[in-house]
């Protein structure tokens, strides 16, 4: 008889297992060949099961644990490709699955078995999303005159696809399904042998999505994956310059339109390529004019408010498509001999360095990592106080950003270091750089604190700036007095790099408190802005919740209508009606989603710092490691506090943190960064000498 295998292998499997189905069903991998079924009965393929068939209690009792979990790849949505073998009559690139005995064995649990297998960037999430087997196909055919989301996703698969096919066009993203849209239908059918009328019909509409499938490798282990959408940085990079360009202007907003338009061009037909060199030439001029054609502006070769605004959103649009992870970091160091859209990247911010600092040299941007890069990388980090080795690793490339942030939003006078004091207090009536600096740091403080209110960066110290000021002096306990003295800076300055350097920025989910009174239809205002937001979230999970129509801040029909349907989803009286106790349900509902914390991901709490700092709001499996570390660090210490693991940086999270960081002697802020998660781990695996012996006579 074969001895019971260990349980953490068991889980292992079970959780690629499920990740594979749910692929092959967010795939519709056999619908979109043509097939009535969604998965197979053959191990083969997929799948194995035989009705009726005696189950073992520990098979049983962990599916019933984990059945709602899957794997994914961290930045992106679709259940991995989990692809294993038995590893000893078959093997495969995947899981070996008596492999994961030995694995076990070692003393690996499930979470680490599956990274052993898929690599480091895996990870196992809850869903409460269960739900029967969706169709993508709309239900009736689209063609010519149509639009909506339904034209929209066909438009963004078919221009991922063009890039393996070029021949099929652009057609555009915009939803609207146009002439554009109507040639790439039928080049793509006549490429794969359907009927070439440009109507995406049933078996249209899912041979577009199997070889979308397929070129961007869903369904295999080396997938590019699916990013959500909707993650891109709202302050950086994009603000209009405030004037018109056009031939003969040169400047950094010259080389961004440059830029935008030279990365768009190498997906979209009709659109020449063209030089980053921050002059309006008459190449430049060309481009707007194809882009301007394309897009149905007026073509008149000038970037107002309308063709900046354009460029942009299908800059950002690409950037969904094509990003790596969600900062935009590749994964492997560039170095000379690197290539590709990446290198044009760091190039590009380097351009935008060295037009305000004057020991960079500019590099062409061009793709390739030659010698000229090098040599600017090299002179950024040293400016930088980064290693001088010309390498971009993620600390480099971090800083790049950061510096071209910075550069772009006219934060920084010539050659002046971030964070630089103006040396003279900054208060109501001051304007300029310094001003614009400050308020830039509020506004990013303000993402991640809700007590700090969000303005505008207009380099203006009027009332608002002032609000804002006071309400981070009160914050961070300075004297509130609204001006930006020498010590509301260096904080204002230190908080803000703590969130953008080498910490990571802060994940949380800012919830605004109740209102303070009903909200019905034909309110406005922000409180229902974010009423909205929280009936389109939910709704993303819960088919029954419908949508609100957009988040705009005004409650009219489409609102309320949302607004009945989680109440009567939820058990609550159907009444139209935002009072407190929807609203508090309605938040509580969105943290629990939001948090699809793991147990296995909890298990593997250990000394790798997760990336981002933690804050009230923030949710997910880093807290969920963070809540079980404090409790084992309690139990060592026979301290009667506990929090609950649940994934939430609730109150008694933060109260649990702030004293950890009195008793470690850290500042405290009920924020962990770095230093306080890497110090927290260090009291469980060192422990102070004298600490109670838990557990022992």
């Amino acid at each position: 008889m074969r001895p019971a295998w260990p349980e953490q292998a068991l889980r292992a499997n079970i959780h690629a297992q499920i990740s594979l189905a749910l692929n092959r069903i967010f795939t519709e991998w056999y619908p979109s060949k043509g097939y009535n079924f969604n998965i197979t009965n053959s191990t083969s393929y997929d799948q194995y099961y035989v009705h009726g068939r005696d189950i073992f209690e520990p098979m049983e009792r962990i599916t019933d644990d984990i059945f709602n979990t899957y794997v994914r790849r961290t930045g992106t949505i679709e259940p991995y490709y989990t692809e294993y073998c038995d590893g000893k009559s078959v093997t495969c690139p995947g899981m070996k699955q008596w492999g994961t005995v030995d694995r076990a064995g070692e003393g690996l649990n499930a979470l680490q078995i599956l990274r052993y297998y898929y690599g480091n960037n895996i990870e196992i999430v809850r869903t409460n999303n269960i739900q029967g087997i969706p169709q993508s196909y709309p239900g009736t055919a689209l063609r010519r005159g149509d639009s909506g989301e339904a034209v929209r996703t066909i438009q963004r698969q078919l221009t991922r696809i063009a890039k393996n096919y070029p021949a099929f066009g652009d057609p555009g993203t915009d939803g609207v399904f146009g002439a554009a849209t109507e040639a790439s239908v039928k080049a793509f059918q006549k490429q794969f042998n359907l009927t070439a009328d440009g109507v995406v019909g049933r078996s249209t509409w899912y041979k577009i999505s199997y070889i979308y499938v397929s070129v961007k490798k869903l369904a295999e282990l080396t997938s590019e994956g699916e990013k959500p959408t909707g993650s891109q940085d709202t302050i950086t990079g994009s603000g209009y310059p405030g004037t018109a360009l056009r031939r003969g202007d040169t400047g950094n907003s010259v080389e961004q339109v440059q830029f935008w338009l030279q990365q768009l061009s190498e997906f979209e037909t009709g659109l020449p390529d063209l030089a980053v060199d921050g002059i309006f030439g008459a190449g430049t001029e060309a481009a707007v004019k194809a882009f301007q054609q394309k897009y149905g502006l007026t073509v008149d070769g000038v970037v107002g408010r309308m063709t900046w605004d354009a460029i942009w959103a299908e800059y950002q649009s690409l950037e969904n498509d094509i990003n790596s992870s969600d900062d935009g970091y590749p994964g492997t160091a560039l170095r000379v001999g690197s290539r590709g859209d990446d290198v044009r990247k760091v190039q590009f911010w380097l351009r935008i360095a060295a037009s305000n600092y004057s020991s960079i040299p500019a590099p062409a941007v061009d793709g390739i990592f030659g010698s000229g890069t090098e040599a600017a990388v090299k002179a950024f980090q040293r400016e930088f106080g980064l290693t001088a080795d010309g390498v971009v690793g993620p600390a480099t490339w971090r800083k790049l950003y950061q510096v071209y942030a910075d550069v772009t939003n006219q934060l920084l006078a010539p050659d002046q270091r971030p964070g630089t004091y103006p040396g003279s207090p900054l208060r109501l009536g001051s304007s300029g750089r310094a001003v614009r600096e400050a308020q830039y740091y509020l506004v990013l403080m303000s993402a991640y604190y809700s007590s700090i209110p969000r303005i505008a960066i207009d380099g203006e110290f009027g009332t608002a700036t002032q609000t804002a000021v006071k309400a981070f002096q009160k914050l961070f306990g300075l004297t509130q007095d609204g001006v930006i003295g020498p010590a509301t800076w260096a904080k204002l300055y230190q908080q803000s790099q703590v969130l953008r350097g080498q910490d990571g920025l802060l994940l949380a989910y800012n919830l605004q408190p109740w209102p303070g009174v009903d909200l019905v239809e034909g309110a406005q205002g922000d409180n229902v802005a974010w009423l909205q937001f929280l009936l389109e979230y939910i709704g993303y999970f819960y088919d029954e919740v419908q949508s609100p129509g957009g988040i705009d801040g005004e409650f009219g029909p489409l609102t309320r209508a949302s607004l009945e349907s989680f109440q009567q989803e939820f058990g609550l009286p159907v009444t139209g009606v935002a009072d407190e106790t929807v609203w508090n349900a309605l938040s509580a509902t969105f943290i629990s989603l939001a948090a699809s914390g793991s147990e296995e991901a909890a298990a593997a709490a250990g000394p790798e710092y997760p990336g981002y700092v933690m804050a009230l709001g923030s949710a997910g499996n880093a807290v969920m490691q963070l809540q079980t570390l404090m409790n084992q660090v309690a139990v060592l210490y026979c301290a009667a506090e506990f929090v609950p693991v649940d994934g939430v940086y609730g109150t008694a999270t933060e109260q649990a943190v702030r004293l950890f960081q009195e008793g470690l002697g850290l500042p405290v802020t009920g924020v962990v960064d770095r230093q306080t998660w890497q110090r927290i781990y260090q009291l469980l695996n060192d422990p102070v000498p004298g600490s109670c012996p838990c557990g022992q006579n």
